[in-house]
């Protein structure tokens, strides 16, 4: 939003309002600031320092700003959660995209997000995984997801698409990212490079029955990148995850000690803020 305020916080000047996904920017290491309502707080710079993040009991809907008890998909009151396209079932399972059957909760939001280019990559977060987003989310999706590696190694015209060919190489590599393994920092340097030629071999018979279905140019594979190596603030890896819940802890004050994917890393313990979006609080550091 262009009229956010991006400030640096003293003790003095505490903000409030509804929290919502970290922005980040590709750098050496990653650049982070939290958006507290219409302010952005520089998180690299606190590296180090006490902060405090109060829950001030109230969670307004990211979409309609209905006030709700629970949040639905990190930031949704009930009934968006049960109407909006963004949280329908096949988000979570692009493979089973049902747009050409004509039953989109929302066929221009479709047209948008999900009738449009996506790559396929592999990244290292907790070891090798496969994931799929739109061109559009590279390489922020990657950093959300706290891969110090990644390589995109399709790209196609399509959400599902995309989907299909994860779900074909997910047989052969992990699809999902184990955060407290991301969180400690141990994952090896892996070569991708390597496994995606791997990956093409095993699935090779699927992605050319797909290129016949959709059109050889609508999947095609990525074979000039580069993986992508990314740092993050990160003063100390935590030997244990403990996970910060506001639900059961509406105060959290803790020394930060490190931002990687979308959490927090304190003396204390982690917050996950993405689960966290929606919920109104104050944010002050000493």
């Amino acid at each position: 939003m262009s009229d956010v305020l991006s400030q640096s916080l003293t003790s003095q000047s505490p903000i409030v309002g509804q929290l919502q996904k970290m922005k980040s920017q590709l750098a050496d290491p990653v650049v982070y600031q939290l958006l507290v309502g219409e302010q952005l707080v520089s998180l690299n710079e606190l590296l180090g320092k006490q902060i405090t993040l109060k829950f001030l009991g109230a969670i307004n809907c990211i979409a309609c700003g209905r006030k709700t008890n629970k949040s639905f998909n990190q930031g949704y009151c009930f009934p968006c959660f049960k109407k909006l396209p963004q949280c329908d079932s096949c988000i979570m399972s692009p493979e089973k995209c049902h747009y050409e059957q004509g039953t989109c909760r929302d066929a221009a939001w479709g047209e948008q997000f999900c009738m449009t280019g996506h790559i396929v990559y592999l990244a290292n977060s907790s070891g090798v995984k496969v994931g799929i987003t739109r061109l559009s989310q590279v390489p922020t999706r990657w950093i959300d997801q706290g891969a110090t590696q990644a390589l995109p190694i399709m790209r196609v015209a399509t959400r599902q698409q995309s989907g299909l060919i994860e779900a074909a190489m997910k047989s052969f590599v992990a699809d999902k990212t184990n955060w407290r393994t991301m969180l400690k920092g141990t994952s090896d340097e892996v070569d991708l490079v390597s496994k995606q030629e791997e990956l093409f071999a095993q699935c090779a018979e699927t992605i050319t029955s797909l290129q016949q279905q959709f059109g050889v140019q609508a999947l095609q594979p990525v074979t000039d990148a580069k993986p992508l190596v990314i740092t993050y603030p990160v003063l100390q890896h935590p030997e244990k995850v403990t996970a910060l819940n506001f639900d059961k802890q509406a105060e959290i004050t803790g020394t930060l000690l490190g931002i990687k994917g979308q959490y927090l890393i304190m003396d204390i313990g982690v917050l996950n803020i993405r689960k966290f979006t929606a919920y109104n609080i104050q944010f002050s550091s000493a």
